[in-house]
């Protein structure tokens, strides 16, 4: 039986991707077809893709979620990393330092009247925040906060991660992550792509926490990944089912939206349009109902997204990708290469 220590691979630190391509569509691609492995530039990826493939993305826009904060009481500094809305003026949060925190303390923002008060504790850090705002919070975001790049991207966030930490696709506000394999497509790309016959449609999945808790133990069987909101509209459910009758390949862009399709579809690879929250958590011996391709960044090790590709492939054979993807010097993470996985 599979444990954690199963997934785990050395990488250079020097492969991290600090910053991106310089053009989205310049960087590289991997694409494994069948047993075969080959490398390309991402704005190539149409030569691999056929007239009537269905791309499927998320749409979903990275919220400016990082805020410094100053405690009202003693001007002590705090930082926090909002994770959810749970309505107009409550937010779930990252506090750090908040053993210091307490319920009722209230905490200013820099370059605002905002207000916000802590109004409970939760465990591993979490609080829930009240916002003395008679308007929705977000819109004060863009103003005092900053996008909540990953914690392995050792700099400070600069003006250029607002829109390159973004898809041309985002508009549905909530994650605090983006979907980083929709960060390669440009609408140039997308033109092509149209033009040769692919079709694309769009779903939602706020990527929260939940993508990025590390597993903590070995028993891969007692993970459970934190639940994170989606949204699949019925044009949506009605294209991909429409694809499937006609033995198309549905393609997904990015591990979320994979997340969000296998939620979805039933036993037969019929998708169902609908809300909520998954909390699917996809490792080698899963069975995919849906997903023909897959377009993916290069994962950390040890995570429930490397288990994704693993159980999407063989645990063997995305081995043999990611250690090639070392040797070539592929960029590795949010901000850097991409692979394409074809079934058929």
């Amino acid at each position: 039986m599979l444990s954690l220590s199963h997934f785990d691979y050395h990488l250079p630190k020097g492969l991290i991707a600090q910053y991106p391509a310089k053009s989205r569509d310049e960087s590289r691609l991997m694409v494994i077809r069948g047993k075969k492995i080959e490398h390309a530039i991402f704005k190539n990826i149409d030569d691999f893709l056929q007239a009537g493939d269905l791309l499927v993305f998320n749409d979903t826009k990275v919220i400016p979620a990082r805020l410094k904060g100053e405690k009202i009481d003693s001007g002590g500094k705090i930082e926090l990393l909002l994770l959810r809305e749970i309505d107009k003026n409550h937010w779930q949060a990252k506090a750090k330092g908040s053993r210091r925190l307490k319920p009722g303390m209230k905490i200013a923002f820099e370059g605002t009247e905002l207000l916000a008060e802590v109004a409970g504790k939760k465990e591993e850090g979490e609080v829930i925040l009240k916002f003395d705002s008679h308007r929705e919070v977000k819109e004060d975001l863009w103003q005092i906060g900053k996008i909540p790049l990953p914690p392995y991207i050792k700099r400070e966030v600069e003006e250029s991660d607002s829109q390159r930490y973004q898809t041309i696709f985002a508009r549905v506000e909530g994650a605090i992550a983006a979907p980083t394999a929709g960060l390669h497509f440009t609408s140039e790309l997308m033109e092509r792509l149209e033009k040769k016959g692919i079709d694309f449609t769009l779903l939602t999945l706020n990527v929260g926490l939940g993508t990025f808790s590390p597993i903590r133990d070995e028993d891969l069987t007692k993970h459970r990944m934190e639940r994170e909101f989606f949204y699949l509209p019925q044009k949506t459910a009605d294209k991909i089912n429409q694809a499937r009758r006609e033995n198309r390949r549905i393609i997904a862009v990015g591990t979320t939206t994979v997340r969000v399709l296998e939620t979805l579809a039933d036993k037969k690879g019929e998708i169902s349009s609908g809300q909520g929250w998954t909390g699917i958590f996809i490792y080698p011996g899963y069975k995919f109902k849906i997903v023909n391709g897959m377009v993916t960044n290069f994962h950390l090790p040890r995570t429930t997204l490397f288990l994704l590709v693993c159980a999407f492939l063989t645990r063997e054979e995305m081995f043999e990708a990611y250690g090639q993807a070392v040797q070539e010097k592929y960029r590795f993470y949010s901000y850097g290469d991409a692979m394409l996985i074809l079934k058929n």
